[in-house]
Order: C-alpha cells, then sequence, then structure tokens
C-alpha cells in the first residue's frame, strides 16, 4: 500500500471557535496515528476566519507532542512570507525536540490576500526569490562549515526533509531541478496536475533524493451512506464558494441540498475545483481512491476531508483508510 497522509487546515466550523477547531486537531491527529496514517500536515493561511494554522509551527509542535510516531509537518510553510533563516530555527526546533518525524513543505503563494501578505512585512517581489530562498534554508538545515556567517541553531545537522509544493508548474520545474520531492494541490486546483507531473517526472535531476518522489492531494467525503456523505460534502463546497466570492468565513454547516443555496453556476465552479476527490459510502471511496491511484501514479496520497462536525471527519479518515487498505489486500487479476 503506498503511504496515505493527512492534510488539515484546522478548519473552524461555524458555532465554533478557534480554540475548538485547534482542540480538533489534536484529537483527529492522534486518531490517524492510530488508524496508521503515515503523515500529519498543516498548512499556513492568514487572514482567514475558517482556519486556525496561521502560526503553523506552533501547531504542528502541539501535534507532534500529542502523538508518538506519525511524522507531522507543514503542507505547506509559505516561503516568500518568511526569511530561511527563521524557518530553519523553527523546524530545527521542531527537528530537535522529535527526531525524524518533522517534515517542511514549501509553497510559493502568500496564503493570504495580497494586503496581508503586505501585513506580514514582506514585499511583493519575495516571491520571485523562492528557488533562491529554499536553497538557502535547506543550505542551513545542513552541517555547518568552517567560516560560515548565519547558522541555524537549532536547524543545522537535522537534515529536515524538504518538499516542494505547487498548484502550477512552476514548483514542478523547481522541484524537478533541484531534486526534491513534490506535491500538487490537486485538492483545490486540478487544472495543471497532469502537465505538472509529466514535467517533474521527465525532468527530474537525482539531488536530495535519487529518485522522483510525488504526491497526490485529494479531498475525501466519506461516510457510512452515499447520502450523508454528499451532506457533509456541502460544508466545504459552500466554504469554496465563499472564498471565491471574496466572503471567508468560517466551515458552514452542511445543508441536504446545496443548490438551495448557492447558485448552480458557482456550485459546479466549486465541484470543478474539488474534482480530485472520493466522495460517498465505503465502497464509492474505494473506488474513488482507486480511479486517483490508477491515472496518476502518486508515490503517497494526501487526503483532506474538510467537515463541519469534527466527529463525522475522523470517521471519514476511518472508511479512507479501510478502502485504502482494501485496495492493497485485493487480488490482482489478469487482463
Amino acid at each position: 500500500m503506498i503511504p496515505v497522509s493527512v492534510l488539515d487546515l484546522s478548519p473552524v466550523p461555524e458555532g465554533s471557535t478557534t480554540a475548538d477547531a485547534l482542540a480538533a486537531t489534536i484529537e483527529l491527529a492522534q486518531h490517524t496515528e492510530t488508524l496508521g496514517y503515515h503523515r500529519y500536515w498543516l498548512a499556513e493561511h492568514h487572514n482567514m476566519p475558517g482556519i486556525a494554522s496561521a502560526a503553523t509551527s506552533v501547531v504542528i509542535g502541539r501535534v507532534a507532542a500529542a502523538t508518538k510516531t506519525i511524522r507531522v509537518g507543514a503542507g505547506g510553510i509559505m516561503l516568500p512570507n518568511h526569511s530561511p533563516l527563521v524557518i530553519a530555527e523553527q523546524f530545527g526546533t521542531l527537528a530537535t525536540l522529535f527526531p525524524d518525524r518533522i517534515d517542511l513543505g514549501l509553497g510559493r503563494a502568500p496564503g493570504s490576500d495580497q494586503i496581508t501578505a503586505m501585513a506580514l512585512r514582506r514585499n511583493h517581489a519575495s516571491s520571485d526569490r523562492f528557488p533562491e530562498d529554499v536553497v538557502e534554508l535547506i543550505g542551513l538545515f545542513g552541517n555547518s562549515v568552517e567560516g560560515q556567517p548565519v547558522r541555524a541553531v537549532p536547524g543545522e545537522g537535522t537534515h529536515v526533509p524538504v518538499w516542494i509544493l505547487g498548484s502550477s508548474l512552476f514548483g514542478a520545474q523547481l522541484a524537478a531541478h533541484l531534486g526534491l520531492p513534490y506535491a500538487f494541490a490537486s485538492h483545490f486546483a486540478p487544472d495543471a496536475l497532469e502537465q505538472a507531473i509529466a514535467i517533474y517526472r521527465e525532468r527530474f535531476q537525482p539531488g536530495i533524493t535519487d529518485r522522483p518522489r510525488f504526491m497526490l492531494a485529494a479531498n475525501v467525503w466519506a461516510a457510512d451512506t452515499e447520502a450523508e456523505a454528499i451532506r457533509l460534502k456541502t460544508s466545504q463546497q459552500q466554504a469554496f464558494i465563499n472564498l471565491r466570492s471574496g466572503q471567508p468565513g468560517k466551515l458552514p454547516r452542511p445543508v441536504a441540498d446545496i443548490s438551495a443555496v448557492a447558485d448552480p453556476r458557482y456550485v459546479a465552479m466549486a465541484d470543478h475545483a474539488l474534482s480530485v476527490s472520493a466522495t460517498g459510502d465505503p465502497g464509492q471511496v474505494a473506488t474513488g481512491l482507486a480511479r486517483l491511484i490508477d491515472r496518476y501514479r502518486p508515490d503517497e496520497l494526501i487526503l483532506s476531508s474538510a467537515m463541519h462536525d469534527p466527529a463525522a471527519r475522523r470517521r471519514s479518515y476511518e472508511i479512507a483508510m479501510d478502502a485504502m487498505k482494501s485496495l492493497h489486500s485485493a487480488p490482482c487479476t489478469a487482463e
């Protein structure tokens, strides 16, 4: 079975607080660890009432402290918002506290709007330095050399595994050039997925890793019945429509019929963006995940399951893991 991991934005449901969301994140991390998930990644977003993981490294530390074996990391840190030294110190500290359990995924987008990006004290051109900043950051995780003017302490010598994240072709090209593992944000931006995979695999030059390693991000809305899974999915559909309409908020409550609360054109837009997904009862989710794996041949799968009810979200990850195990154990048949 290919490794399967968790992507958590620590969603803040309507009627709940950020404290509730962070508590649900800890509970989900502990639960998915017992289920056998490989990694638990959190994402950096700012100025969003519905996402509680803005201080991503802090939340990662809390999740790592509350678990024992699951790898914990960022999916991702938006490097243009920070200096490489600060991130090297933060994740070097995490790697020192939790050896061999910390990952660092790096993205080029701000994870916010431009006004918020400026409030983070970085200029508009910072994203242009992304390749150089990635190289600098990796160097700070390496062994120190005599006369090195700037050192990350903690950080140096930790060799924190670095992934490049992307939703366009740029990240695929950079990851291939640097010989780094690559994760595509297909759970919300599927349009360039196939081309990005092809570029990454075709242009890969051995570097930190000796072969391409591709992680596919997918949504999963799983429940004991198809009707319940479709209902639970409406929370994410509404949230995506609200975000694209310039009205981000907390994760909405699910509704019986999404067409009753949203214009069909917006629903179609959301469904396209969220199309790399598996929705339904256990059998349908197994079929959906099998199709994604067969089509894209990922080395790893990372699943996002945003739901208003934390208990339903935990159940969704249970069903998804059972589905992955069923695919692994299914007998092969000759064509």
